[in-house]
């Protein structure tokens, strides 16, 4: 059981690192002022999920160095990076909620 947790700790940790950079932050922070109540985390995060996996694919066509790719969803490893990607945002946007809630009472 002990190797269960520790499998869940390396996951999380992998997913906050995917996130930590500045187009994740910049999502996580927008996430976070949108959400008004904790029982909206699922589907807030799945909305930064899908705003990061969108940026990710158009971000070359926006910046004209490159054509529009879309991802290989057949492969495995693609899916494990959105799994990734949601474990990231539901502790960034986590955390950042609960400081929302602390400064900003209502």
């Amino acid at each position: 059981m002990p190797d269960f947790f520790q499998d869940v700790l390396v996951f999380a940790r992998e997913g906050f690192a995917e996130v930590n950079a500045a187009q994740g932050l910049i999502i996580a922070v927008i996430a976070a002022m949108i959400m008004s109540q904790w029982p909206r985390i699922f589907i807030i995060v799945a909305g930064a999920v899908a705003a990061h996996i969108g940026l990710d694919i158009l971000s070359p066509v926006f910046a004209e160095v490159g054509p529009l790719r879309l991802p290989d969803v057949t492969r495995l490893g693609y899916w494990r990076y959105v799994g990734l990607l949601f474990a990231g945002y539901a502790i960034a946007i986590s955390v950042l909620f609960a400081i929302k809630r602390v400064v900003v009472r209502r």
